[in-house]
């Protein structure tokens, strides 16, 4: 049985996110939308701005879906399940739709630990939205904010009608996320097949760096928690070094990597070596052989909170 495509969208609150939410279910896409949203208060506001095509829209309760003291994300999904081996649902999508203040780190693991929603889930992407009028301000205030950029797949520069010189707030946003193509979006409206089929925690070769390597400068205003380390490495690695390496980051810095993925050259293998993870859940597969006419260089992003760059750095240049 094929996995159900997994798409959350999040972003600080008022950026966007119902808006487009209704763009995408009002879309000729041809798909079967299931979606799950969240927000504070009691009554389900967004059901009505949404309409009904979705093919069940799961209002949770009072809070975020991600609370550490509540199942009800997974729950959720499980009853989702329920509906369709019973026949009573039938969708091919599903859309989380966050609430403004939500940190989408313990919403991506759980579809990495729970047996069976690994099994019928098969997480795509991070959209995250980011308001081009108030965004500087909320990245300054909220670490929230800075997070939700740091763990998107794509960002979606909203109410760019509105502030029309955004170069500095996207080159900004690279410094935070290198990994994550950055699309304006006005009203909710962008193609989108920008949005699906990303396969952001699929381990393939699509490591996409947007910014160049000289943006990766510490900076002293504005100052952002979350940042993008990009680290390349020309000589073949040792299995076993690299390994270690990256066990030794995850020990001491886990909870500061928010999104790690690589593209490596392992000695005397013919075939690149494939990583990914989020914080401590993380893994590795083969991928094909080098070609011919490509440079063997191997290829790290880091995406974090405050990560210890320095150390980085050495660890990786210290390889032999």
């Amino acid at each position: 049985m094929k996995p159900i495509a997994v798409t959350i969208l999040t972003g600080f609150l008022g950026a966007g996110k119902t808006t487009l939410l209704r763009h995408i279910l009002n879309e000729n896409h041809g798909y079967k939308i299931a979606v799950i949203e969240n927000e504070f208060g009691e009554v389900p506001i967004d059901q009505a701005l949404i309409g009904d095509r979705a093919s069940r829209i799961t209002t949770l309760s009072n809070g975020c879906i991600c609370c550490s003291r509540s199942n009800e994300l997974a729950d959720a999904l499980l009853d989702l399940i329920d509906g369709v081996d019973q026949g009573q649902l039938v969708f091919d999508r599903l859309i989380i739709e966050c609430t403004g203040m939500a940190d989408p780190g313990p919403i991506t693991q759980t579809f990495f630990s729970h047996e069976v929603i690994c099994q019928r889930f098969l997480l795509d992407g991070i959209i995250t939205l980011v308001d081009a009028v108030h965004a500087d301000q909320q990245l300054n205030q909220f670490t929230i904010s800075q997070a939700q950029v740091g763990y998107a797949d794509r960002i979606l520069l909203t109410k760019t009608d509105i502030a029309t010189d955004n170069q500095a707030l996207i080159e900004r946003l690279q410094r935070m996320n290198a990994r994550a193509p950055i699309y304006p979006v006005t009203h909710g409206e962008i193609d989108l097949s920008l949005l699906f089929d990303i396969e952001g925690f699929v381990l393939n070769d699509r490591l996409q760096v947007t910014a160049a390597p000289a943006l990766f400068r510490r900076i002293a205003t504005p100052q952002n928690n979350i940042q993008s380390i990009v680290v390349y490495h020309a000589q073949p690695l040792d299995l076993l070094q690299i390994s270690a390496v990256m066990e030794s980051l995850l020990v001491k810095f886990a909870d500061n990597l928010l999104r790690y993925k690589g593209i490596l050259s392992i000695k005397q293998e013919p075939r690149r070596l494939l990583f990914q993870g989020v914080q401590r859940l993380y893994n590795a597969d083969w991928d094909r052989p080098w070609l011919a006419e490509e440079e063997r260089l191997s290829t790290m992003v880091f995406i974090g909170i405050d990560l210890p760059e320095e150390e980085i750095r050495a660890q990786f240049a210290a390889l032999d």
